[in-house]
């Protein structure tokens, strides 16, 4: 589709004008286009995908509306959603982003636990949406172990059998899965609100220096899902950890749910994209059931 054809479109969803400069492209991911348009309203940041991720974009719209909703951590605002002619479109707030410094970091951290302050009744949300291009469920559970097993953990399992992963994996993985209780018996969390997908290139700071998180996963749920996902691919500064653990400590035993929870995304990276992460699952599977017969 033509870069004029997206203009036209982008200026009936947004009700505004766009500036007949051209389009230029920009880092965002790996799963779609991401562009910069010049507005009547300013500099507008456009992802643009098949029409069969609308329902991806829309998710992440509502994510980042629930975000901001929180008044915690600050998140680029929705300009609109839709179709662009026959491509999906999401327009969001351009930001001029830079690398986090250990200012942001340490603020990140308390603007975090303010976040997940935020809670809810159930763990769940009120839709379903997706983690990276992988459908997500989140429907409302009062149970949070049987939420992850069942929404999150088994979900990808079934996902990685059909992926082609061995037997002697899905034979480990499915008795962790049986056993995965052992981890929460003293520890029953609250439905805080979750990023979802809190990963370092998930994070950064905006023109002032403060933190600006992005591409969010939402959903209520353990905080320390975040606060694992922190820890991998790369890491945040220390005083992001010790900014979070001053304004809210984490229980006790959070450092062994660090790679339980961490499971889930090193699996669905297997799904997504293969590779040697099954191997890394494996491995992480085996530590986690040596954990459990401590």
């Amino acid at each position: 589709m033509s870069d004029d054809a997206i203009r036209s479109g982008l200026a009936a969803l947004l009700n505004t004008e766009v500036l007949p400069e051209a389009a230029r492209r920009v880092e965002g991911g790996c799963i779609n286009e991401c562009f910069r348009y010049e507005a009547a309203l300013g500099p507008v940041f456009v992802k643009v995908a098949p029409a069969e991720r609308l329902a991806m974009f829309e998710a992440e719209a509502a994510g980042l509306q629930e975000l901001q909703a929180a008044r915690a951590v600050r998140v680029p605002n929705v300009f609109g959603v839709g179709m662009a002619g026959d491509r999906a479109v999401l327009a969001l707030e351009w930001l001029d982003l830079s690398r986090p410094t250990a200012g942001t970091d340490a603020t990140f951290g308390e603007q975090l636990a303010r976040q997940h302050r935020v809670t809810k009744p159930l763990h769940g949300w009120k839709r379903a949406n997706f983690i990276g291009s992988t459908p997500q469920t989140n429907l409302w559970s009062i149970d949070w172990v049987n939420f992850w097993r069942g929404h999150r953990f088994e979900a990808q399992l079934n996902l990685a059998a059909r992926n082609g992963a061995d037997a002697g994996f899905m034979e480990r993985a499915t008795l962790l899965c049986a056993l995965m209780d052992g981890f929460f018996t003293a520890h029953t969390p609250v439905a805080s609100l979750l990023h979802g997908d809190l990963w370092s290139g998930n994070y950064a700071a905006d023109s002032s220096g403060a933190p600006v998180v992005f591409d969010p996963a939402v959903y209520f749920g353990d905080r320390e899902c975040d606060l694992a996902m922190t820890r991998l691919f790369g890491g945040f500064g220390e005083a992001f950890y010790a900014a979070y653990q001053s304004a809210w400590p984490l229980d006790a035993g959070w450092r062994q749910r660090v790679e339980l929870y961490n499971l889930y995304h090193v699996l669905n990276h297997f799904n997504l994209f293969g590779g040697g992460y099954l191997a890394q699952a494996g491995q992480m599977v085996e530590r986690l059931l040596a954990e459990l017969r401590r």
